[in-house]
């Protein structure tokens, strides 16, 4: 099936590692441009890697600047001229306990978790002439707590409920707007979580962890034009792992 995303333009924060690069690796596979950050300088090596040299750029950016969403969407206009649509992933909080996490903790993950996320998708709403997609990667504990994870718990869910509204607000104007909620990916992420569980299995009904391979393909359909019809879902990509319906 053809996505319809070639020459197609996307934001992907956090597109230098994890989940984030392997959808802006699939996304230029599938003939989209791209404008990926990070907060370290190796985005623009990164970014390099992507293509010819004209598919992608890299842009040292943190969500929780109050500049960022401005100057990524900018960059995007610059370089390609238009934009289509942005995955805004927004890393993992601290783990911790609900009863640990000091108030400094939570305030600063405020700023990156959701205030960042919601200004990068103001501010490609905004640039979206002609319709478009935002996808948020949050996580399963959008629909369920996670053991040592208060922050994520807290704020994720408020999140979605966002994305929620923007679905309602922006779909007059073509924009779709839906959540990823991944678990037991073989990330960095997944890893340093695992020590939580003691490294036990997956608990989910594959009985494996996920590749972020996989995560992108759900990932990459959500931005495309193939999915315009699907807005506000929450999709989990875990294997089965959430037992909700």
């Amino acid at each position: 099936m053809d996505l319809g995303l070639r020459d197609r333009v996307y934001l992907v924060t956090g597109g230098s590692r994890g989940l984030g690069l392997a959808v802006a690796e699939l996304l230029t596979a599938e003939g989209a441009r791209v404008v990926i950050t990070g907060r370290s300088d190796t985005v623009a090596d990164t970014a390099a890697s992507l293509g010819d040299g004209t598919t992608a750029v890299g842009l040292v950016a943190d969500n929780a600047d109050a500049d960022a969403a401005d100057r990524v969407v900018g960059t995007a206009l610059r370089h390609f001229g238009r934009l289509d649509g942005a995955l805004i992933s927004v890393g993992g909080p601290p783990v911790g306990t609900a009863m640990d996490v000091q108030d400094e903790v939570w305030r600063d993950s405020f700023e990156s978790t959701f205030l960042g996320a919601l200004r990068i998708a103001k501010a490609t709403a905004r640039a979206l002439k002609n319709g478009g997609s935002i996808a948020f990667v949050l996580s399963s504990s959008v629909r369920a707590p996670i053991p040592g994870l208060a922050v994520s718990n807290g704020l994720r869910p408020g999140l979605a409920m966002l994305a929620k509204t923007l679905t309602d607000e922006l779909g007059r104007s073509g924009i779709t707007v839906n959540g990823l909620l991944p678990a037991y990916i073989n990330t960095g992420r997944q890893k340093e979580l695992a020590t939580l569980t003691g490294g036990k299995a997956p608990e989910n009904a594959l009985q494996r962890p996920g590749e972020p391979t996989e995560f992108a393909r759900a990932a990459v359909f959500l931005l495309s034009p193939a999915a315009a019809y699907l807005t506000g879902v929450m999709l989990p990509v875990d294997g089965g792992a959430l037992r909700v319906i």
